[in-house]
């Protein structure tokens, strides 16, 4: 485990017309304020990375498909270390990543997936640093 990063269970209450699935309290350990939220789809075998923020926190979800996010953390106490954790409805989770983590995510769903991320402060694109998928040795092909 990479130090800082939360994993915490969330709830899907079922219901014949659809089910709720829960997201975020701003009571829930892992929240450090709300500014803004957006999804973000990944087709099947497609993999988006790498991605580090340098002041954002992401608190992210999977409603729809699964996602393997693979995470990075180059910081001096931890420098090298790699986490897995595969987000979907089985494994109704929401993962907390601190900012100067490096996050790559890699769509695992044949009918593709989507996440939801709830960011404590808004989307600038200076605020990220970003590295080719080469960059950072991982393989997603395993």
């Amino acid at each position: 485990m990479i130090k800082d990063v939360l994993i915490t269970p969330l709830s899907i209450i079922g219901s014949p017309e659809g089910n709720v699935l829960h997201g975020m309290k701003e009571t829930d350990e892992g929240f450090s304020g709300f500014s803004e939220a957006y999804f973000s789809e990944i087709n099947f075998d497609s993999v988006k990375a790498w991605k580090r923020h340098k002041e954002m926190t992401l608190n992210l979800i999977v409603p729809v498909g699964e996602i393997r996010f693979v995470l990075f953390d180059k910081r001096e106490e931890t420098k090298g270390l790699f986490q897995e954790v595969i987000l979907s409805q089985n494994n109704y989770c929401r993962l907390t990543i601190p900012a100067k983590i490096w996050v790559g995510f890699q769509g695992l769903s044949k009918s593709g997936s989507m996440l939801l991320n709830i960011a404590d402060i808004r989307h600038n694109f200076e605020e990220a640093e970003r590295k080719g998928i080469e960059e950072i040795k991982f393989n997603w092909r395993k």
